[in-house]
């Protein structure tokens, strides 16, 4: 109601100001004015001031725009190429603003120094090979350059030595949420296909492959802090997007299809938790849920629960109605941390059998039943007989 009340105040504003026009336009009449549609040199003026003015809105903007939202940016990077990435994303923001500033003050100047003017006529030129020699090769040298570095970022990021000591760990994406595989002792992760799934094994994991026995699949995601961690995924429905925003790191989940990406973590979930602007962070955004709290409770509702950090596994990619909600808790533990958790895990195959021992007994829930009938049957004869043999003693 409230939209509708809005624009239907907008749409009389507009309206007035029409209408406001039109009596203005009615004042005009009897006066003297310029009706040739020529702008004159006034006119001309005007506009080219008038540029300058947009071109200072545009620098007033963008520095506000730093000063006000540049602290929501991401921080400190909690994996090793993380600096890499954040490196590349400075230099290239860098060259951004240097060439939109430069180019923005070059076009509003040169529009204003050339502004239509009466004693000035324009001078036209088919080409200059100097011009187009210079607006063509420095642009082509600092993408070069800029393409460059970002392979050499890319391919340092994505080298996993097949030698190297990793820990393989399966994302699965499903709408609308994530399930890790870990595994296991064997350190490689069994075969899979969506056509296996089948009540407890939801990621579809072939049993019948040894590799499979000592898989773990879990839903809450813990990796040890120093150790490079070897991510396969699957999708099992739509596109999605693994997405670690902290460790900055993002591959597609695509049906049919099994992408990587690999990482080492520099900290751990409480380490993160301690560093400077994290602490100011949460203590900004815990102050921000407090007036929100003061101001549900008024209403009868309830407090807000105090914020506390914690990496997260986003999808990055709109799969569906509940995208904003997928999304897996991510702990960086200590390499000992980790073992521990693990080592408390049970595996899939252990899983699969406590699941087909539960439904033993209720699919043999028959047999037991006829069974205790008969032995109750039994009972209450023996019972009977001797009922009867007292009644006889009684008698004599």
């Amino acid at each position: 109601m409230t939209s509708l009340l809005v624009i239907v105040v907008l749409v009389l504003l507009a309206v007035a100001l029409w209408q406001l026009t039109k009596i203005f336009d009615l004042t005009q009449v009897g006066s003297s004015s310029d009706d040739s549609q020529v702008a004159s040199d006034n006119d001309n003026n005007i506009q080219g001031y008038i540029m300058f003015g947009f071109l200072a809105f545009i620098y007033i903007f963008t520095i506000y725009g730093l000063l006000k939202w540049g602290n929501l940016v991401l921080h400190t990077p909690a994996s090793e190429h993380g600096l890499l990435v954040d490196s590349l994303m400075n230099i290239t923001w860098v060259l951004i603003f240097t060439v939109q500033v430069i180019t923005q003050g070059l076009l509003h100047w040169f529009s204003f120094k050339n502004r239509g003017h009466k004693d000035k006529k324009a001078l036209f030129f088919a080409d200059s090979n100097k011009l187009e020699a210079i607006w063509s090769i420095i642009p082509s040298v600092v993408l070069a350059c800029l393409i460059l570095y970002g392979l050499y970022a890319w391919n340092n990021i994505m080298f996993v030595d097949k030698d190297e000591d990793v820990v393989e760990i399966e994302l699965y994406a499903q709408q609308f949420k994530w399930t890790a595989r870990y595994a296991g002792q064997d350190n490689v992760l069994g075969k899979a296909n969506v056509r296996l799934i089948e009540g407890i094994n939801t990621l579809g994991v072939d049993m019948s492959d040894p590799n499979s026995q000592d898989d773990i699949v879990v839903s809450e995601l813990h990796i040890p802090k120093g150790k490079k961690v070897h991510f396969k995924m699957r999708s099992q429905d739509v596109l999605h997007s693994a997405y670690f925003p902290h460790f900055r790191a993002q591959m597609n989940c695509v049906p049919g299809m099994v992408t990587e990406f690999a990482f080492v973590p520099t900290y751990t979930t409480a380490e993160y938790r301690e560093l400077p602007f994290m602490v100011e962070k949460v203590a900004n955004i815990n102050k921000l849920r407090a007036e929100k709290s003061i101001e549900l409770v008024a209403k009868g509702g309830t407090a807000l629960d105090p914020y506390t950090f914690d990496y997260l596994l986003l999808c990055n990619k709109i799969c569906g109605a509940s995208h904003y909600n997928m999304q897996m808790k991510v702990v960086v533990d200590t390499p000992e941390e980790y073992k521990k958790w693990l080592s408390e895990k049970t595996t899939l195959a252990q899983d699969i059998k406590a699941a087909a021992a539960a439904k033993k007994p209720e699919a043999e829930g028959a047999a037991p039943s006829d069974t205790t009938a008969k032995v109750i049957d039994t009972v209450k004869a023996v019972v009977d007989t001797v009922k009867a043999a007292v009644a006889k003693v009684a008698m004599k």
